[in-house]
């Protein structure tokens, strides 16, 4: 399941991208891109953290029973903020959501030249296998920064975009078959 960015909609191109990777390397595997319900209602500021986290949890839970299996038969993620609400999602320790994997594509660390206000107090209490994929010029996060901050985590992987800025631009293919090869080795 892929969540978009603040800025973006389940159409965004890394999306279909991800997806088109995904559907080649496995027929078995099913894709599904959605939308925050801000998007739905045609706005274009995201709503607050909390319903954005619940957004994430309900649609898990809701294709879940429509495709007949459990929400750790499901790895979900998503591109910058989308990625980071499938996070909040899964660390909360009041409603955890169980899921085989979790994908932070571009994940914002932080905003642009504001390392101070990180946004990584729940990443240790993610304990699903997690693939983090980021350019290495991401200006939400620089290598060491990410590399940091994910420090408490087990089960994490890193692949960095050489010289690659927060957009990918021009990468989409790529981050997709990185993607695909993950979620099938899961």
């Amino acid at each position: 399941m892929l969540f978009p960015g603040a800025g973006t909609n389940a159409n965004h191109q890394s999306l279909v991208a991800i997806e088109t990777a995904i559907n080649s390397a496995s027929t078995k595997i099913k894709v599904a891109r959605c939308d925050f319900e801000y998007r739905k209602a045609g706005k274009s500021f995201p709503d607050k953290t909390p319903v954005l986290v619940e957004t994430v949890r309900k649609a898990v839970i809701q294709t879940a029973h429509d495709w007949g299996c459990a929400t750790n038969q499901i790895v979900i993620g998503g591109r910058s903020m989308g990625g980071r609400m499938c996070s909040m999602a899964v660390a909360d320790s009041e409603q955890k959501l169980e899921v085989a994997g979790l994908v932070c594509v571009c994940y914002p660390l932080h905003p642009p030249k504001q390392p101070s206000k990180l946004r990584s107090e729940h990443l240790p209490r993610v304990t699903a296998p997690t693939l983090f994929i980021s350019g290495t010029r991401d200006e939400f996060g620089t290598v060491e920064e990410l590399t940091t901050a994910t420090l408490p985590m087990n089960n994490k992987k890193h692949v960095w975009i050489d010289g690659a800025r927060h957009d990918l631009k021009n990468r989409d293919a790529e981050v997709g078959e990185i993607i695909a090869n993950w979620v099938v080795g899961l």
